[in-house]
């Protein structure tokens, strides 16, 4: 044992001799006093055995950040443009290899600040990638690196958001810009005036067709986290043919329309979910619907109103998962959403009680189903995509939109129970867009049709094609039948003073849009003709863009129809001329 110890002792010896040998071969003279160019000791004139304040921490580049009236120590640093005498053979040796292989190497050299030592000081730990204990912060130092500042070495407590550490600044403090939680604030007026006129006299009705404002404002605000948003879009409306300002806000009457007031969010990338007053809308028809049972305002497209007041709004969640190439969409209604009938304060239309065309003084009668959860409704879509069509399957339980029975002991129009089944596909061919549809509407309150008080059920069906003329020109058309299924005994129940329904009812369409004078005037003419009802029904509107917020228009719906008992026929006395001015920002 005592003679591995005195190996070890003449080791240590020799390696010291060789590295003293070393040193006193690449020794280089002392520079003379003060700071010579290109050193990078700033130190000049300071005594070369004065020691920096331990305690002060490094900054970047190597300086000493001391307390008040210190003097500023600046370690060697190749990074502020420091060019080294050429190095020793050993010189550096601890940044590649295990420094105590090299000749003369003794912890001593880490930390002895000899005067004159040119040598760069060897670097902290962690940075050698060896385990060598490292250098002081300060040659000679002694004590430890200090400690971190507060509330960087600690763990956040209970309570506080993440990231927020206890006791660290915040970034307004340190003078850095604070993440907000909050996105700008989205929000859109539009003012709508429009003016109207019936083009016949009608026995029913007032002349003046349609004389509002309406002034909507549309608000969003966002916040960061799962991209959550809060939607408000409302109207007031300044409406001279009404008398009751009151509002009503299944109906959309009165003084306001409340259009949404909705909550989103996203808190995964597969789901999102709506809650609230929504416009929801699915389907391929060109305003023809049959999976689309989302409410209609048929009072707001046939007065004049801008065609996006056709879709009412839905008191609903909704929600969307994607797992792509598929889709589904859910949407609970827990309270049955009629649609919005045309109103008689405005339009005159046929009373199936009394067997005429009537008006104002004959409101409407109906009750529709009020109860929350079990009078709610269920609308389904499953969608997918392939190659550049698109293909869904529609579910939908809950009640006829429109009333389609008669309670016998009030007299009251009702809406019976109904279940949809259908699908739909869209995508291109011969240069344009094709499109078909189909449902099965299940009425189930009568199944077998032998009830005349309430309506059959029917299969539907659509087809559709759409192609550009030219650039800034669209053409299509649409074929959609309407099939009663029962019909044998349908009639046979029919009371005789009743005018019966067909067994099939077509209805044919046609659209040209056409965008003029660099895309500032806007004009389309709609047209519907039913050639097993013999009526028919046109719409016609253009609009100007003066600016980016003010649009002048005008149009005219124009109804025709030999019975007055048909859907079309009924509104025979309406046909209207309107005109308007837009603002928008």
């Amino acid at each position: 044992m005592r003679g591995s110890e005195c190996t070890w002792q003449v080791s240590v010896w020799a390696a010291l001799a060789v590295s003293l040998a070393c040193r006193a071969a690449v020794a280089q003279p002392e520079p003379p006093d003060g700071n010579p160019e290109g050193s990078p000791d700033g130190n000049a004139g300071r005594d070369p055995g004065a020691q920096p304040d331990a305690s002060a921490p490094l900054g970047p580049g190597g300086i000493s950040h001391e307390r008040p009236g210190a003097p500023v120590v600046l370690q060697p640093n190749r990074a502020f443009g420091h060019r080294p005498d050429p190095p020793s053979p050993c010189e550096g040796a601890e940044h590649l290899v295990d420094a105590s292989r090299c000749p003369g190497y003794s912890r001593t050299d880490e930390t002895a600040g000899a005067e004159g030592a040119d040598e760069e000081p060897p670097l902290p730990a962690g940075l050698d990638g060896h385990g060598v204990e490292s250098p002081s912060i300060a040659l000679g130092a002694e004590e430890p690196e200090p400690a971190l500042p507060a509330g960087l070495d600690a763990q956040p407590p209970a309570g506080l958001p993440t990231g927020r550490v206890a006791g660290a600044p915040l970034a307004e403090e340190v003078g850095l810009p604070a993440r907000s939680f909050w996105l700008p604030l989205r929000w859109r007026l539009r003012s709508d005036a429009r003016i109207g006129a019936r083009l016949r006299e009608d026995p029913e009705e007032r002349r003046v067709s349609i004389g509002e404002q309406r002034l909507q404002l549309d608000l969003e605000q966002t916040m960061v986290l799962w991209s959550t948003s809060v939607r408000l879009v409302v109207d007031a409306i300044a409406d001279g043919l009404s008398r009751d300002h009151t509002p009503r806000l299944e109906t959309g009457q009165g003084a306001l329309d409340l259009r949404a007031a909705s909550l989103s969010t996203s808190p995964g990338e597969s789901f999102d979910l709506r809650v609230g007053r929504q416009i929801l809308t699915w389907g391929t028809g060109d305003l023809l619907f049959i999976n689309d049972l989302f409410p209609k305002d048929w009072t707001a497209f046939l007065i004049g109103r801008d065609v996006d007041y056709l879709k009412a709004p839905s008191d609903a969640a909704k929600l969307s998962f994607f797992a792509h190439p598929l889709g589904l969409d859910l949407v609970l209604t827990p309270r049955f959403d009629a649609d919005r009938l045309p109103s008689r304060s405005y339009l005159s239309s046929f009373e199936p009680t009394m067997g005429r065309i009537v008006g104002q003084g004959v409101p409407l009668n109906v009750d529709a189903p009020e109860r929350w959860l079990q009078d709610g409704e269920l609308a389904a879509r499953l969608h997918v995509m392939l190659a550049s069509w698109e293909l869904s399957g529609y579910l939908y339980r809950g009640f006829w939109k429109v009333p389609a029975g008669l309670d016998q002991r009030s007299g009251r129009a009702i809406f019976p129970p109904l279940s949809v089944y259908g699908a739909s596909a869209r995508g291109p061919l011969l240069g344009g867009i094709v499109h078909v549809e189909t449902g099965y509407y299940d009425s189930r309150a009568d199944r077998s049709g032998g009830d005349p008080l309430v309506r059959n059920a029917e299969v539907r069906a659509l087809c559709g094609y759409e192609h550009a003329l030219w650039a800034d020109a669209t053409l299509s058309f649409q074929y959609y039948l309407e099939a009663m299924l029962e019909h044998a005994a349908y009639r046979a129940g029919l009371p005789a003073q009743v005018p019966a329904a067909d067994a099939l009812r077509h209805v044919a369409t046609v659209r040209l849009r056409w965008l003029a004078l660099r895309q500032r005037l806007r004009l389309s003419v709609f047209g519907f003709v039913s050639p097993s009802d013999r009526d028919g029904y046109v719409r016609i509107s253009a609009a100007y863009d003066v600016d980016d917020h003010v649009s002048v228009l005008a149009g005219a719906n124009l109804f025709a129809g030999t019975d007055d008992h048909t859907f079309f026929g009924q509104f025979m006395y309406n046909s209207n001329v309107y005109a308007g001015v837009r603002y928008s920002r």
